[in-house]
């Protein structure tokens, strides 16, 4: 019996695409268990993922932004840990812009015994499997995809019946439990959730629209739940105004992810929430700033409508701030675009139940 140590150093968004490639691994028959290696910042997601046995956190200088210090006493404490933990194998999830060359070789010199990871630059002994990009790999498969190929890769597939797509394990009662007085708003079948805000600023649409799409929305008759983090509180009361329901900082992951499966859509940016919609099957409109490809991505395996201009000229900057006067990507979507997105999206579901 194999224990592996799987890796995905950054954000909630990203360890939620990864699910995939997770829970090929946790399907193996050899394989004991399985310790994800995350962010802190990801834990608690993390603790939903199927398959996951055990969670150790860290932050990557080379991964995290903002980066913290390089420290010698960090560094070895994660090499202690895990040498102490007595990996036979890790699986080193990377997105395309990233090395897994710094963490194989702190995982090498724990002692761990076998090493996949996708590399560009040649790997010399701190890789036993080097997936080469373009060779091995399509660099432009959407990141779900993608994790899927690199732990088949190290000889973990998909169990027949998995559909690859993103899931979490189910937390029924915990919007309720969160928010008490708001529980019978599960029941409505007029639910939408609008989640303003995003780690990155250029991918923010701007909260006046917001604001007003959340107020247009309320008119035609929908009940919009605003929610994000405690330190977002001031920007989901602005975006709710008199029309939403404000729930900024009142929610964790779980809770978001119980209130998300009972919504219609989620009206949200190219950050982590989208893509926990993705994994309760909830559809999303997509205020998808282009600063990284759609392709790899947009919410993966549920009816998306895209927003906002892919041929700005940030499209695959990266960029964390918008480089550009007034942000036009999004800022140039209005809130009857949203609105209109919204309805498609709503009514070619209502039409999908109603033919079964």
């Amino acid at each position: 019996m194999t224990r592996v140590l799987a890796a995905r150093l950054d954000s909630m968004g990203d360890v939620l695409v990864t699910g995939p490639g997770l829970r090929a691994i946790a399907a193996d028959e050899r394989v004991e268990s399985l310790t994800l290696l995350c962010s802190p910042g990801s834990e608690s997601v993390a603790k939903l993922l199927p398959g996951v046995t055990d969670i150790l956190t860290w932050s990557s200088p080379w991964i995290v932004a903002p980066a913290p210090e390089v420290s010698a006493e960090d560094i070895e404490a994660l090499r202690a840990e895990v040498a102490r933990r007595e990996f036979d194998e890790a699986v080193i999830f990377t997105s395309f812009h990233q090395s897994p060359l710094p963490l194989a070789l702190i995982l090498r010199l724990a002692g761990v015994g076998r090493i996949t990871g996708v590399s560009t630059d040649y790997a010399g002994s701190l890789l036993d499997v080097r997936i080469r990009p373009a060779e091995d790999l399509d660099d432009e498969l959407p990141e779900a995809e993608r994790s899927a190929h690199i732990a088949a890769a190290a000889g973990f597939e998909l169990p027949t019946g998995d559909d690859g797509r993103l899931h979490v394990n189910p937390t029924p009662g915990a919007f309720a439990q969160q928010a008490p007085k708001l529980a019978s708003l599960l029941e409505s079948e007029r639910v939408l959730v609008a989640h303003p805000g995003a780690n990155v600023p250029a991918r923010m649409w701007s909260p006046e629209h917001f604001h007003d799409a959340v107020q247009d929305l309320s008119e035609d008759g929908w009940q919009v739940v605003v929610t994000g983090s405690p330190s977002e509180r001031e920007l989901t009361d602005d975006v709710a105004g008199a029309s939403g329901i404000d729930l900024g900082g009142a929610l964790d992951v779980a809770g978001l992810a119980d209130l998300l499966a009972r919504a219609r859509a989620l009206i949200v940016g190219n950050t982590g929430p989208a893509h926990l919609a993705a994994a309760v099957g909830t559809p999303v409109v997509s205020l998808f700033s282009p600063v990284v490809p759609p392709r790899r991505w947009l919410p993966y395996g549920v009816p998306v409508e895209m927003l906002g201009d892919q041929s700005a000229a940030c499209a695959g900057s990266r960029a964390r701030d918008c480089p550009l006067p007034g942000h036009p990507c999004l800022n140039s979507v209005t809130p009857a675009e949203v609105v209109a997105a919204v309805n498609r999206l709503t009514e070619t579901l209502t039409e999908t139940r109603s033919m079964r």
